[in-house]
């Protein structure tokens, strides 16, 4: 397992990867701090957990559905806007939910 230090809005993290990944644990990184980044900037979320949670859920939706992955560099992503998923959608998004709740409950914050 190696090591490997990245940087997601600007903050130092020090990840760990299996022999080989490297290369996929960046791309991974560079879509997640473009995605946190493009939130950020537009202004209106100022809270790190709160873009992290945004974030998470966009890239989770463009994973969901195949096509809309390779549309995702032309459309916005569905779950920054106001509109509510559908309801196939509503479990999958209660179960991410509550596992990042869950995960943010130890010390309050996510970054």
């Amino acid at each position: 397992m190696n090591q490997v230090e990245v940087r997601i809005m600007g903050q130092g993290y020090l990840l760990g990867c299996p022999e080989g990944g490297e290369d996929r644990l960046k791309d991974a990184v560079a879509r997640v701090d473009a995605a946190m980044c493009k939130i950020r900037d537009a202004g209106k979320i100022k809270a790190r957990d709160r873009i992290a949670v945004l974030a998470a859920l966009n890239l989770a939706f463009e994973l969901s559905e195949p096509a809309a992955a390779n549309d995702a560099a032309v459309a916005p992503a569905p779950a920054a806007a106001s509109a509510e998923p559908g309801e196939g959608g509503q479990a999958a998004l209660a179960a991410l939910l509550a596992r990042l709740d869950d995960a943010l409950s130890d010390d309050g914050q996510l970054l």
